[in-house]
């Protein structure tokens, strides 16, 4: 899919949060820059988040719940942990059973942390814009296809 630009990033968000539930998890890749934290800030905002949402670059795990948003949502930037015990003190994976987690640099953790995930990457496309790809895990497949 080519997100051409910001206001399609936004609309890719908002298209995801319309499917999404608690318990899901969606990984977001890409260089800096790429548009993960635009895509999130969709998903966000059509969940109800008023005004936008903060990179949690530096908190690391910004949280939001009802009824800030539909159903409790945990927004994870790993981009400064080091090693993937890190993770275990900021309770990611507690998190996973009744939140919907979106996870910016999910590679920090490793693949096998991820396993069925909606893996989605976002990267400069040829021709203009940025492309998003996916990789769609069966509890997905059913809810979502990217055009």
């Amino acid at each position: 899919m080519i997100l051409r630009d910001e206001a399609a990033t936004l609309a890719a968000g908002a298209e995801l949060a319309a499917l999404a539930k608690a318990g899901d998890v969606i990984t977001l890749s890409g260089e800096l820059g790429a548009g993960k934290t635009t895509l999130a800030r969709g998903l966000l905002a059509a969940l109800g988040l008023q005004g936008e949402a903060p990179s949690p670059t530096f908190a690391i795990v910004q949280a939001y719940g009802p009824p800030e948003t539909r159903l409790p949502v945990a927004h994870v930037d790993l981009y400064r942990i080091e090693h993937p015990e890190e993770a275990e003190e900021l309770g990611v994976d507690e998190l996973r059973g009744d939140h919907l987690l979106l996870v910016e640099w999910p590679e920090r953790l490793g693949a096998e942390f991820w396993r069925g995930a909606l893996r989605l990457r976002i990267e400069a496309a040829a021709e203009g814009g940025r492309r998003l790809t996916a990789d769609v895990p069966p509890s997905w497949e059913a809810r979502w296809s990217p055009r």
